[in-house]
């Protein structure tokens, strides 16, 4: 007997509990059967066109993604959009699609620490603990051999999986950085608990104009923000390998694809006041 999608269900529900999760997520199986038997299985950050192409190719049975398909719900499942398309050359192809969002993000060998571990964070904790389990929580904060924050942010953009977007770093660039928070993905939402459990730099992504402006006139905690994409994808590798551990004969694999929005990045090079016409 080989192993079902139920089966990987169960052990990611194990690993990830989908209590974790934020209330508005959604989570878990989304597309596939249960009893259908599991011998390739592909992870990526984003359930995009692309990679159910990459997937189907592939010859894979499953796919896990970080991001779910349909976060806000649906009516209808057609070739009418482009998520629909994306549900229905799933079924037809009998590929299954599991998701970890938030609870994987929270949890232990989740996003955040994966993220933590990639840049040398010590003795981690959770920045914001769940109710749940006060061990695991969304982001991490821990503490590196101090630094200047311009050392730091280099190494953040040359461990940082490359793509499109780069890095951009707010603060002073001289300051010296030993407490470190961290989250993948947007985080806006914890740039005050970082600041309050005294940070000197918070490594995230998806920062907007506004919010970034007024932190950094009222804290002395510096901003790194990376992409959405490069902060999670560092997650999978660590998965791949837990997997791995617990079910030798599956084949699992990383997606080749990297699924920002962005596909290039040009410097502006405008003189500022200058007045163009056409």
């Amino acid at each position: 007997m080989g192993t079902t999608v139920e089966e990987i269900a169960l052990w990611m529900e194990q690993h990830y509990p989908s209590q974790l999760a934020e209330q508005w997520d959604k989570v878990g199986l989304t597309v596939g059967r249960t009893t259908r038997l599991v011998s390739r299985i592909l992870l990526a950050v984003d359930p995009v066109q692309s990679v159910i192409s990459e997937a189907i190719d592939g010859g894979y049975d499953l796919i896990i993604t970080h991001h779910p398909l349909y976060l806000r719900g649906t009516s209808f499942i057609t070739d009418q959009t482009a998520k629909g398309q994306t549900a229905l050359d799933l079924a037809e192809a009998g590929v299954s699609l599991f998701c970890a969002h938030t609870n994987a993000d929270a949890a232990h060998a989740g996003v955040a620490e994966a993220l933590a571990q990639l840049l040398g964070i010590q003795d981690v904790r959770p920045l914001v603990p769940s109710d749940l389990d006060q061990s695991q929580g969304l982001g991490r904060i821990g503490w590196i051999e101090p630094v200047t924050l311009e050392v730091f942010a280099k190494r953040v953009a040359a461990r940082l999986p490359a793509g499109p977007n780069g890095i951009l770093v707010g603060g002073d660039l001289n300051a010296t950085i030993d407490t470190v928070a961290v989250s993948g993905g947007a985080g806006d939402s914890m740039l005050l608990d970082a600041s309050n459990q005294g940070a000197d730099v918070f490594v995230t992504a998806d920062l907007r104009h506004h919010p970034s402006q007024d932190h950094l006139a009222q804290t002395d905690t510096a901003l790194i923000s990376g992409s959405h994409w490069a902060t999670e994808a560092v997650w999978l590798p660590i998965l791949r390998d837990y997997l791995l551990k617990d079910f030798p004969n599956i084949d699992v694999d990383l997606s080749t694809i990297v699924t920002e929005p962005w596909s290039t990045w040009l410097p502006t090079k405008g003189s500022f006041g200058e007045s163009f016409t056409s």
